[in-house]
């Protein structure tokens, strides 16, 4: 039985910015014949993503280990300005229309997407103020089963039980690597130097990982919902400019100050945060506007086990047991769902048929 089609993602009046011509709307597989790098591009990816934005955030550790620290707000209005400056010297050079303001028709839902994702941002490090690292890892990773249940309530995608629990085996595996301590009660799994906190405050630090999972879902559900009527570039470029105003007025208005460069190693892992969040939010966008959210937020898995190998390599960290468990189940559903071949969905092609 079809399932109707969603008014949020089809729009015949606006441009298709898409060059993959051989997949259908809601990552439907066009010809059984493509390989399997075409047949699973969007989700190859989002999981390339996880590489960077795992990167991003071990660059962002060693950062913080400097003298003077960063405030996270700078952190943001520098990375998030080199985002869009590449994004629009890319946009300049290859002469592609409304740099700025972005296709007609869009707008509303470019905006929408570029707020949310700030909140998706922001709320993360907001809840770090009172919240180990791990617990708040948790709780924000239930961003991809949010996710996955909006892009089929709003977007009409399918959800299938086989996704579902591969989902959930995912968010086991973070719990694993996570090992928080309100979950498996043992002190080892906070870490050390974290400041006591009153329970309102721990509250609030809950909370904060809620926004973080609302903007994350509102996010990534409008990506998908953008699709490819607007170009991966007029997605980054809201989001990057949104994200720089409203992290450089938050500096004012709670009188931030700026830090300035004080060696060569600032200056380079600085660099390095801009350009690694710029790869990984392409990424992340172009895989999302050829994926299904259902099928693709299973991929943003893969950045813990990204981060525990990072962890491994550069700070010599050796993963306990539970953490390699975690990081095999990860993996293991991510492959289950990459390897898994989708139907292609008959109402789309009897769409596309109609027209």
């Amino acid at each position: 039985m079809s399932r109707p089609k969603s008014p949020l993602i089809h729009g015949d009046d606006i441009e298709n910015y898409g060059s993959m011509q051989t997949c259908q709307d809601d990552g439907a597989i066009a010809n059984e014949s493509l390989s399997f790098t075409a047949r699973n591009a969007g989700m190859l990816l989002i999981i390339y993503s996880q590489f960077f934005f795992a990167s991003m955030d071990i660059s962002v550790k060693l950062l913080n280990g400097l003298e003077p620290p960063v405030h996270t707000l700078q952190i943001i209005v520098i990375r998030m300005g080199i985002t869009f400056v590449c994004c629009e010297i890319y946009m300049t050079v290859m002469g592609i229309p409304d740099p700025i303001i972005g296709p007609k028709g869009v707008r509303m839902m470019l905006f929408f997407r570029s707020i949310t994702g700030f909140f998706g941002l922001s709320g993360m490090y907001w809840s770090l103020q009172y919240l180990s690292v791990a617990d708040a890892t948790v709780l924000v990773f239930l961003t991809p089963l949010t996710t996955a249940v909006a892009g089929s309530v709003f977007l009409k995608e399918s959800y299938s039980v086989k996704q579902a629990v591969a989902g959930v085996f995912s968010l086991l595996g973070v719990v694993l690597i996570g090992r928080p301590a309100f979950l498996f009660g043992s002190l080892d799994a906070i870490p050390q130097g974290l400041p006591d906190t009153a329970p309102a405050q721990r509250l609030a630090g809950v909370g904060a990982c809620m926004v973080s999972v609302l903007g994350n879902t509102g996010a990534y559900t409008s990506i998908r919902a953008i699709g490819k009527r607007a170009h991966p570039m007029h997605v980054m470029t809201f989001f990057s400019l949104w994200s720089t105003i409203i992290s450089s007025l938050g500096m004012v208005v709670f009188d931030i100050p700026v830090v300035y460069p004080t060696s060569w190693m600032w200056v380079l892992l600085l660099f390095i945060v801009g350009v690694f969040g710029f790869a990984a939010q392409t990424l992340l966008t172009m895989g999302l506007q050829r994926e299904t959210v259902s099928r693709g937020v299973t991929g943003m898995y893969a950045q813990v086990f990204f981060a525990v190998v990072l962890e491994r390599l550069l700070f010599g960290v050796v993963p306990s047991l539970l953490s390699v468990l975690g990081a095999v189940i990860i993996m293991s559903s991510a492959l289950y769902v990459v390897m898994k071949k989708q139907k292609p969905h008959q109402d789309s092609t009897a769409d596309n048929t109609q027209k």
